[in-house]
């Protein structure tokens, strides 16, 4: 993986961790104040996916 990609998988995953750490587990998921924390972690989690893809692609390109 190059370095390009492991500073955003990196960055992805502090996001994932901030936003679970900021979630109020005692209300609902889906309440109002939840909802921007899993917005923000269901695109850090499209991110880390779209990443993933994105170096797979770029291994294939490479080949000699």
């Amino acid at each position: 993986m190059q370095k390009f990609y492991k500073v955003f998988l990196v960055l992805f995953i502090v996001f994932i961790a901030i936003n679970l750490y900021a979630l109020d587990w005692q209300a609902d998921m889906l309440s109002e104040d939840n909802l921007q924390f899993v917005f923000s972690i269901a695109s850090a989690l499209i991110g880390l996916i779209l990443l993933f893809v994105m170096n797979t692609w770029s291994k294939i390109g490479v080949r000699k």
